[in-house]
């Protein structure tokens, strides 16, 4: 018997808006979105030259028009190789923008690496680029520096937002604010992340995701000798509850975890993968949520693990067609097609990006249906479109950078970066759609509003069948 179609590709549904070209090309670690205190994103992107741009839409002539800048961040110098960067917004109550740049300097007969953190403790200046650019604390590292994240935390049931780094000394490492000194320090991982001990190799990429409505998070990180590890850790204890390892042949490029629907399809046992601890019960892990892992590879097929709280790494789906194009770099989940269930996105060095689809929960599309396959690709995933681009494609990512409650494609490639839109037309479309859907339930709950309350035996008038007396005597009251 024939297996099903290689593919059943369809067209992407964005359009490119703008690309802006790179004085020097960038990383996998060099793009990095924050949110804007009145809505919206900006993006930061570093080259490997020492270049830092702000990109963002502005409001000029009126239209908005996009427009990149370069930020002049201090103590980076000219000769340095920028390696990662990230920014994010300080967890309430606290205010401000905090962007953390690690580079390599040239110091000869060595090279010396080193984080910078810029944050701008004035008063009507903690969201000023230009300011927070000038306002730097300066460490050298004893470690070549690898990918630099951020992960809110629970301490104290309070939350506060740390930075993570990885670096090639096979070890993670946590700065966190001091409020008194204003500044932040280095402090020992373990205490606030004791999954990422006793590493095997160095990690390339992390994903941490603190469960809602819970103690709860999920940790998940990829090394450079192909090694995988998910953990289950409850923050109020600092215990992990669970672990789950697997071994793969390549160095792991990226690692994330998310939620899709599910069918309530059952594990298939015998894939490769070590469950290492038995899956939590009693305590019901089901009520924390289905979270799938995706693990792309420099060398391998990109793969899914489906519910890893339940299934550990036992339940392992492939990703059709995704060693065809050269190393994954970048992956990305996310509703690009607005119907409720997430994509996932893969950015690869052979210049293509690739978008798949989930068949789980649902009815697949017609053409599935019509090729006699829908059976076998329930609860699997199908190309559903890829697009071309010139250079290969380094690092991705979806938010709102035009402020208008839809989001953008922001896809760094070798040679610059290029912004895609969503099809205007198509998305007007489907909200008028959508609003047409609601007008029948809006009209039945007006209807319903309508509806006088039941006689309780009471006499009352209505506003309108007031006596004329009445009027008259509260005309005089109101003169």
């Amino acid at each position: 018997m024939e297996g099903p179609p290689r593919s059943l590709c369809g067209s992407c549904p964005f359009v490119e808006d703008s690309f802006s070209r790179l004085s020097s090309q960038s990383n996998i670690y060099g793009l990095s979105a924050f949110p804007k205190p009145k809505g919206g994103c900006d993006l930061l992107t570093a080259t490997l030259k020492g270049k830092v741009i702000c990109f963002r839409y502005q409001n000029l002539r009126q239209k908005i028009r996009p427009v990149a800048k370069e930020v002049q961040f201090t103590y980076i110098p000219v000769d340095a190789e920028i390696v990662s960067i990230d920014a994010f917004n300080k967890s309430p109550p606290k205010r401000g923008l905090v962007v953390g740049i690690t580079f390599i300097k040239d110091s000869g007969d060595k090279a010396s690496p080193f984080l910078n953190i810029y944050c701008d403790y004035e008063p009507g200046s903690e969201y000023n680029l230009d300011s927070i650019a000038q306002s730097c604390l300066n460490l050298e590292l004893q470690f070549t520096p690898f990918q630099l994240c951020h992960v809110e935390v629970q301490e104290r049931r309070q939350y506060e937002t740390v930075f993570l780094l990885s670096g090639h000394d096979h070890q993670m490492h946590l700065y966190k604010e001091n409020e008194t000194l204003h500044q932040f320090e280095e402090q020992p991982v373990e205490f606030f992340f004791p999954e990422l001990t006793n590493l095997p190799s160095h990690v390339l990429w992390l994903d941490v995701v603190n469960i809602p409505d819970s103690t709860r998070r999920l940790t998940a990180f990829g090394c450079q000798n192909g090694f995988v590890r998910v953990s289950h850790v409850d923050q109020e204890s600092k215990v992990v509850l669970q672990s789950w390892n697997v071994q793969q042949d390549g160095p792991i490029s990226t690692v994330l975890l998310f939620r899709l629907p599910t069918d309530n399809h059952r594990s298939r046992p015998g894939r490769r993968g070590d469950s290492g601890d038995d899956p939590c019960s009693g305590e019901g892990c089901a009520s924390l949520g289905n979270y799938d892992l995706l693990v792309t590879s420099a060398i391998e097929l990109s793969v899914v693990y489906r519910d890893v709280l339940k299934n550990g790494l036992n339940d392992q789906v492939i990703l059709p067609e995704s060693d065809q194009y050269d190393t994954v770099l970048c992956a990305m989940v996310a509703d690009v097609d607005f119907d409720g269930v997430k994509e996932i996105l893969l950015g690869t060095y052979g210049q293509e990006l690739l978008c798949y689809k989930s068949c789980v929960g649902g009815i697949p599309d017609p053409e599935v249906l019509e090729s006699g396959f829908a059976s076998q690709l329930r609860g699997e995933f199908r190309l559903l479109w890829r697009r071309s681009f010139q250079s290969p494609l380094l690092s991705m990512a979806y938010v709102d950078l035009t402020c208008d409650g839809v989001c953008e494609l922001a896809v760094e490639s070798l040679k610059g970066l290029h912004i895609l839109q969503h099809s205007l037309t198509k998305t007007a479309g489907l909200v008028l759609e959508r609003l047409r859907s609601r007008v029948p339930v809006l009209e039945s709950q007006e209807a319903v509003e309508k509806v006088e309350p039941e006689d309780d035996g009471q006499l009352t008038e209505a506003p309108g069948n007031i006596p004329e007396v009445d009027r008259e005597q509260a005309a005089e009251c109101t003169s």
